[in-house]
């Protein structure tokens, strides 16, 4: 039987110029690759946490300390990273990048010191930078114009999927141990990224494709002007860049506080199970998950600016929510909170940088943001498990830690366009 062809609105998105447009794929392969990063690694982080400290004794602030080196050599990282996908494309980086993760988590399964588990995350970090988010945003912003929200909103669906897996993650832990869990993640890495990194094709133009998968003849001549896309340099001029950078760090401070420290929070504060507190991770990622489609069809249609500000306030209520709350409702209703804000403001970072600066040099400069946005990755966990250690609980690091994300919604209100013409 005939599967009738897609009419409408979906078949000018999906087949524009009546056959399938190739920046699907591509979001299809991002989305593959990170949803592994998301469930093997980033969002399981926190169950690992539970578990190191049980076999070594360390520190909380010693184990987010591991997490946030890893943030920081992903953002020194982040310059170089982006001229290089710039320069050799991102099929190459993604697959040098899947290998290193690959191969990180073998490793992170062997180690018996601290140093070596500071390493061995060292080694995962650069490997799910280089094949992961940034990589895949260069080519996503190059194959997409006018539908760019949608497609990195549902690219990063992958995340959210990841995260909805990591109670997976939890019962292979709790079943087979930390070590073994590791080793066969990065065996599931290689099998399934490689593949993967390489669908991903960096500019439309030598593939005879156009932006959006446009089709425009030579009679018709360009539709409208197109703004000219700003170097490195000259985006690293403007106040936009600044001000979204800063936005994007102080997001991030209550993203990778939840991150590492929820599970912890929920298990030695409230009295939770680890499945349980794992279940609460899915709770996140599955309100990401709706957040995030709900940011790619907003993102498209309105001011991306006023979007960010809302999302903004969302983080700070629900990181202080999350401190004090004492019941199961209120732990839901504000995980609920903190994944919408999350998935609505994500694909907006992207997008708005692409809109502001062009895609051009797109991987340069989302890399020299990255050098100013791992701050709130970095200090996150750091100030919420420094402030946990000298406390005994999360309220006192939580609520500092909202207050910055509140004030940082200004960065983005006050990020006006720069001028392109």
């Amino acid at each position: 039987m005939r599967v009738a062809e897609p009419t409408g609105r979906l078949r000018r998105l999906f087949f524009p110029g009546g056959r399938w447009f190739y920046g699907w794929n591509i979001v299809a392969a991002a989305g593959g690759l990170q949803m592994l990063a998301g469930m093997l690694w980033m969002q399981s982080y926190g169950a690992y946490v539970v578990l190191l400290q049980e076999e070594f004794g360390w520190s909380k602030t010693l184990i987010a300390a591991a997490f946030a080196l890893t943030r920081i050599e992903s953002g020194i990282l982040g310059p170089i990273q982006g001229w290089l996908v710039d320069r050799y494309g991102p099929k190459l980086i993604l697959s040098i990048g899947t290998c290193m993760f690959g191969l990180g988590f073998m490793w992170f399964s062997r180690v018996d010191s601290l140093l070596e588990f500071y390493l061995a995350f060292g080694f995962i970090a650069v490997g799910s930078s280089l094949g992961g988010f940034a990589t895949v945003m260069v080519a996503i912003v190059n194959w997409f114009n006018r539908h760019r929200s949608k497609a990195v909103a549902w690219s990063q669906l992958g995340y959210s999927v990841g995260g909805m897996a990591v109670p997976l993650v939890v019962l292979a832990l709790e079943a087979w141990g930390w070590r073994a869990t590791a080793f066969l993640s990065g065996v599931v890495v290689l099998i399934l990224g490689l593949p993967m990194a390489q669908v991903v094709r960096h500019r439309p133009g030598p593939f005879g494709e156009l932006p959006d998968g446009e089709v425009i003849s030579e009679s018709e001549g360009p539709k409208q002007v197109v703004a000219r896309d700003l170097s490195a340099r000259q985006a690293m001029a403007t106040s936009a860049f600044w001000l979204i950078s800063f936005g994007h760090a102080s997001a991030l401070l209550t993203v990778s506080a939840m991150m590492v420290h929820l599970v912890a929070h929920l298990s030695e504060g409230l009295g939770y199970s680890l499945a349980a507190a794992a279940v609460m991770v899915t709770v996140v990622t599955g309100s990401q998950m709706v957040g995030q489609l709900l940011g790619g069809y907003l993102g498209d249609r309105f001011d991306k600016r006023y979007l960010s500000v809302a999302c903004m306030a969302a983080h700070a209520g629900a990181l202080v929510g999350m401190a004090y709350a004492s019941e199961t409702w209120q732990v839901v209703f504000y995980a609920v909170t903190h994944g919408l804000a999350w998935g609505i403001r994500g694909p907006l970072m992207v997008a708005l940088r692409a809109d502001y600066f062009g895609a051009a040099a797109f991987g340069t400069i989302m890399g020299f943001s990255s050098l100013i946005v791992m701050l709130g990755m970095s200090l996150g966990p750091i100030i919420a498990g420094l402030m946990a250690d000298a406390s005994g609980n999360y309220e006192s690091g939580f609520t500092v830690l909202a207050a910055a994300a509140f004030l940082g919604g200004f960065c983005f209100l006050f990020a006006k366009p720069p001028e392109r013409s």
